[in-house]
């Protein structure tokens, strides 16, 4: 009854936080809404990147290649097509889950250290592709014309609504997939890589679906950041501090929980804010300070802050743990034998009710 208490509570809380999310273009102001916006892309891809390594055990260091090839694709689609950005932002989740699946093949190839360095080094390749490409704006980048299609008035809540409904989807996305058998694989392969393949788990199968979500995702995050400013330039795009940005929050929340790039967003953006609008200091400071703050939590709390939270306020929120299966029943083919089981207390094959 009481789990039962549990969900009902649960589902209130979401649906009063999906009407809240509805009607904020109405009660908060433009600036607010491009910060929230901002906030909540940012968790949609520190998500992804905790799908990669917190779950699948795939450390990326050029995760921001997808960022920035989600918003190529959008604003060449966009301008290409002469049709208003939203109408083509499918389009930059599928050409980044098509380039993910095609460099699996390679990338999957490497291992830990290597694999983190060939994604960086992916991602400088393709950033000095983009640089060098003149119909996609050379060094000096883009803007989004396209944009004038799209009435001024809706400009704003269309790009919160948007960012609001990845950063969810990100989130119970990620929680599905976990609970899936493809999510009991990944954590296997992220526990044992050799005892997950000893036992059949396909390893190469489940990290290829995580790294091709995960990229689908950052790219999808990475368009709709770069509708709102209008411009798109490869420094901007591919800048490595998308993925340092992505890591720090996963780090100070909490790698391989759900709810640690929440609270890793909360910091990241409060201490951001903090430093830079209340005591007036130069941006570069904020990264000081994440940077102190997540080495803390690696000295302290190598899990994160958010297992110290949960501790405090209990329940198991988004846990994506299994529960052991209980021991079958006894059939009715020997009934004295399940007698004899259930009546003594050392009985083997005794019942849990």
């Amino acid at each position: 009854m009481t789990r039962d208490r549990h969900a009902y509570r649960a589902w209130a809380i979401a649906a009063l936080g999906v009407l809240a999310l509805a009607a904020a273009p109405w009660v908060i102001g433009e600036g607010a809404q491009r910060f929230l916006s901002e906030a909540m892309l940012m968790l949609a891809m520190a998500q992804m990147w905790n799908l990669l390594a917190g779950y699948a055990g795939l450390v990326s260091m050029g995760q921001q290649v997808f960022v920035g090839l989600g918003a190529y694709c959008l604003f060449f689609a966009s301008i290409s097509l002469k049709v208003a950005p939203f109408w083509v932002l499918p389009l930059a989740p599928l050409l980044c889950a098509a380039v993910a699946a095609i460099v699996a093949l390679f990338m999957f190839r490497l291992r830990e250290a290597y694999f983190a360095i060939g994604t960086w080094v992916f991602s400088e390749v393709v950033s000095l592709l983009v640089s060098k490409t003149e119909r996609l704006g050379g060094e000096r980048g883009i803007g989004l014309p396209t944009a004038r299609l799209v009435d001024p008035r809706w400009l704003e809540p269309l790009t919160f609504w948007l960012s609001a409904a990845i950063a969810v989807a990100s989130v119970f996305g990620t929680y599905a997939l976990l609970r899936s058998r493809v999510g009991l694989g990944l954590m296997t392969v992220r526990d044992n890589e050799v005892a997950a393949a000893g036992i059949g788990v396909d390893v190469w199968r489940n990290r290829f679906i995580a790294f091709v979500v995960a990229a689908a995702g950052c790219g999808l995050a990475g368009a709709v950041n770069f509708t709102a400013t209008l411009y798109v330039a490869p420094g901007f795009a591919f800048d490595p501090n998308w993925v340092v940005a992505m890591m720090i929050i996963v780090i100070i929340g909490g790698i391989g929980t759900l709810e640690g790039p929440i609270l890793g967003v909360i910091i990241y953006f409060a201490l951001r804010e903090a430093l830079t609008v209340v005591f007036g200091l130069s941006a570069g400071w904020y990264l000081i300070g994440l940077g102190l703050v997540a080495i803390a939590a690696i000295l302290f709390e190598p899990d994160g802050l958010w297992p110290l939270v949960r501790g405090r306020l209990g329940g198991d929120w988004l846990s994506v743990r299994r529960e052991p299966p209980a021991p079958l029943r006894m059939t009715a083919a020997a009934p004295a034998a399940a007698d004899a089981a259930t009546s003594s207390p050392r009985g083997l094959g005794a019942t849990r009710e």
